[in-house]
């Protein structure tokens, strides 16, 4: 195939906005002077280390040693990317059962993966039981499991456990620039010091313990494996369940122990391994380890990994079924095939793991610690910085601690070969599955921020679950793949009444693509991305509807991004037509990047794709939606219309004037109290393509719960979402706009104000499309 590498102008506008100062910035004393510090229990203040594909939270005393009372604050997890379980399936759900048929007027009926509603004919009661427990199933599994609890065994003098009342003197900070966390506090006058840290490359915690209490036998290090809940949002941590999982030792020697962890069908090893001569592992009860010494110090390690294949096994037997029957209700044959596989890969993954016990001696705490600090010198130094020490706006200093939490939190949480959950590696949400439509929110700082290594990753995981993604465009009659939006590491769609109607995840493949050719736009990365920009495409332009009474397409049959529209009436949703013809329009220039022809279907679409509608000067909800401004659901959640000039570039579909008071309402009428994190920065970029760069600023900071951040950087939303990793994931991508602008931008630093209280510096940052 010939590639032609064209349109290259944004490539220049790219460098020259790459940065505004000739002054570099002090890059550490920025990280430095944002490390957060606790001096007291918080449980909304914990701290973590992690590599982006594993992650460890941990409480004031450096570890996790007290996690009930942090698990309805920030919990204490241990969590990776492949760490995923699923309940046994005993009644044989099938996911068909998930399936109803609906007809929104597109070529024929299609099944969606959906929560059923009550029957009003009692005769079909046994059948909507069934199905409401087949998709609470799928719901549910797999979900993400919480490896290990690592925490402190801490002892007061009369013998009996410690609890959070007992410490005292508490010193802790959060050593940002060098990836640590140091920890300090006092127990019956008695003093503990813990620094915490997390190797760059593989997943394995590091901590050093220092402290008489050792000698005294009122100290040690403990190891608890829970077994996991399934909930909807939660530590993921079951401790009332010990029979239902083992914790087998399975190789050890003198400074080291290999653990196997069995629940149900997955299987993990956990390596523990420690320094010094006086130090012994012992075995407290099941599930509970508990690591001694008789040094006042106490250096270890514990690495965590899967079962060798486990997850390539259980992804090849979904997609194979796709639609999928599970292991459960396989046959006779297919069951003992099955096992006999499993059988032979744990014995494999055992023997493997095993093997490499002894010899990975080079994992010690300090060589974890210096690649640690190797690690995160190099990610400070090489990505976009913004200084905001020169602004003389009082509110500066607050949101410069957003800006740079958020970069380490983003770092550490998201940036695994799948899209993170919206609360990263810290506990469950939704079960521990990834929403689609958050993945724009979740990474495309990432490529703003000249990080893009930390985007491309979870681009690869799209075509591994393409065949899926397919299947499900295949059941409702379309062309091309559909992206699902609740899944986990397999694509397996989540059955849900609204995911399975959303579309505006369907271009964000797009929008990711584009964003990696402008920094890369190479042959490699043409021929990389190109098939699934053009399958995405292929998709968009078969569910776009002709209307040719109107001589007009249009869009219907979805929920859009503002999600209390229903799918049977929303005609027309704003963002989504604007995103259509962003995305189908860069597709375009794929393909004449890639020596092919223009799609005529898709010009014709992008030519008469439905304009935004309109009433009495404002932007509506959606075409079919006339009652906006007069019905309260349709003025809450996200106020996703701005997105159309923000999120994306100015549309021939819509009027700036008509925007802008569209933008000015919202601004003064909208149901503010029922928002949620991304939407301030939604509004911060419309205010800033719109020239008002006083607003863009006042909406970053502006006074909402749903716009808290805590000391530890996290954005809380409520009790259930204590962490929203997709607020933090907008922040950063609206204040590298508000610096770098958009392609056409000829303002310097275009969304702050040019007051004299916004003397922004940055560097190394590139503009929005």
């Amino acid at each position: 195939m010939k590639i032609n590498i064209l349109n290259l102008s944004f490539v220049i506008l790219s460098f020259a906005s790459c940065q505004m100062h000739t002054d570099k910035i002090d890059r550490e004393a920025l990280v430095k002077r944002n490390n957060p510090s606790v001096t007291q229990f918080d449980t909304l203040a914990s701290l973590s280390v992690g590599n982006g594909r594993f992650a460890v939270t941990v409480d004031v005393t450096g570890l996790q040693t007290f996690p009930e009372q942090y698990a309805a604050g920030v919990p204490l997890g241990t969590q990776s990317h492949w760490g995923w379980h699923s309940f046994p399936n005993p009644k044989g759900y099938k996911f068909e059962e998930t399936l109803e048929s609906y007809d929104f007027g597109h070529w024929q009926a299609g099944l969606y993966s959906v929560q059923p509603k009550p029957p009003k004919n009692s005769d079909e009661m046994a059948r909507f039981t069934r199905q409401t427990e087949a998709v609470n199933y799928f719901r549910a599994n797999p979900h993400r499991l919480h490896l290990g609890v690592i925490g402190l065994e801490l002892l007061q003098a009369d013998g009996t456990q410690a609890s959070p009342e007992n410490i005292s003197d508490i010193r802790q900070q959060l050593d940002m620039w060098n990836g640590q966390i140091n920890s300090s506090f006092t127990i019956d006058g008695k003093t503990v010091k813990v620094t915490t840290a997390c190797h760059p490359s593989v997943d394995r915690l590091a901590a050093s313990v220092t402290s008489p209490l050792f000698r005294e036998k009122r100290a040690g290090v403990k190891f608890r494996f829970p077994y996991p809940t399934g909930q909807h949002s939660d530590d993921a941590c079951d401790w009332h369940s010990p029979d239902r999982h083992r914790t087998t030792i399975i190789e050890q020697g003198d400074c080291f122990a290999v653990l196997e962890r069995n629940i149900d069908a997955t299987t993990y090893f956990v390596k523990i391994a420690w320094e010094g001569e006086q130090t012994a592992l012992r075995e407290k009860s099941p599930h509970y380890f508990v690591l001694e010494t008789s040094s006042d110090n106490l250096s270890f390690t514990v690495d965590f990994a899967p079962m060798n294949n486990a997850v390539e096994m259980n992804n090849a037997e979904i997609n194979e079924t796709a639609t999928a029957t599970t292991a459960n209700n396989a046959t006779t044959a297919d069951k003992t095939a099955t096992a006999d596989k499993t059988a032979t890969a744990n014995n494999v993954a055992t023997a493997d793991m095993a093997a490499t016990a002894v010899a990975a001696t080079e994992g010690t705490f300090d060589e974890t610690v210096q690649q640690s600090q190797a690690h995160w010198r190099r990610f400070w130094e090489k990505g976009g910085a913004i200084d905001f020490s020169f602004c003389t706006d009082a509110r500066a200093r607050e949101l410069e601690r957003r800006v740079i939490l958020s970069q380490y939190l983003t770092a550490i949480q998201c940036a695994a070969p799948e899209p993170p959950q919206e609360t990263g590696l810290t506990y469950n949400s939704w079960h521990g599955k990834f929403h689609l439509e958050m993945h724009w929110w979740h990474q495309v700082h990432f490529a703003l921020w000249n990080r893009t290594e930390m985007l491309k990753p979870s681009m690869e995981w799209y075509k591994k679950v393409e065949p899926v993604a397919r299947k499900i465009a295949e059941r409702q009659h379309f062309e091309g793949i559909r992206w699902m939006k609740m899944t986990d590491p397999s694509g397996r769609e989540a059955p849900s009444s609204v995911g399975s109607f959303l579309i505006w995840q369907q271009p964000h493949y797009i929008y990711l693509a584009e964003l990696i050719y402008r920094q890369e736009p190479t042959r490699e990365t043409l021929e990389r991305y190109l098939p699934l920009v053009l399958e995405s495409a292929v998709f968009m332009a078969s569910f776009a509807s002709p209307d040719e009474a109107n001589n007009r397409y249009v869009l219907k049959g979805c929920i859009p991004a503002q999600e209390t529209l229903r799918p049977d009436e929303t005609v027309n949703p704003p963002f989504e037509l604007s995103y259509w013809r962003f995305a189908l329009s860069l597709a375009q220039q794929w393909r004449e990047r890639a020596g092919m022809e223009r799609d005529a279907k898709w010009d014709d679409i992008v030519n008469r794709l439905s304009p935004l509608a309109e009433k009495d000067g404002l932007y509506l909800a959606a075409e079919s939606a006339p009652q906006t401004y007069h019905e309260r659901r349709f003025t809450s959640d996200h106020m996703i219309v701005l997105g159309a000039v923000g999120i994306l570039p100015q549309s021939p579909l819509l009027k700036p004037d008509v925007m802008r008071r569209t933008f000015d309402w919202i601004w003064d009428n909208w149901n503010w109290d029922h928002t949620w994190g991304w939407d301030y920065p939604t509004t911060a970029m419309c205010a800033a393509r719109l020239g008002e760069p006083e607003k863009a600023v006042n909406a970053l900071l502006m006074d909402k719960q749903t716009n808290t951040y805590l000391p530890n950087g996290h954005n809380y939303q409520n009790d259930r979402l204590r962490i929203y990793l997709p607020g933090n994931g907008g922040l950063l991508t609206a204040v590298a706009m508000m610096c770098a602008g958009w392609d056409g931008n000829a303002i310097p630093t275009p969304g702050f104000p040019k007051n004299g209280a916004w003397n922004v510096r940055w560097e190394n940052l590139l503009p929005l499309p």
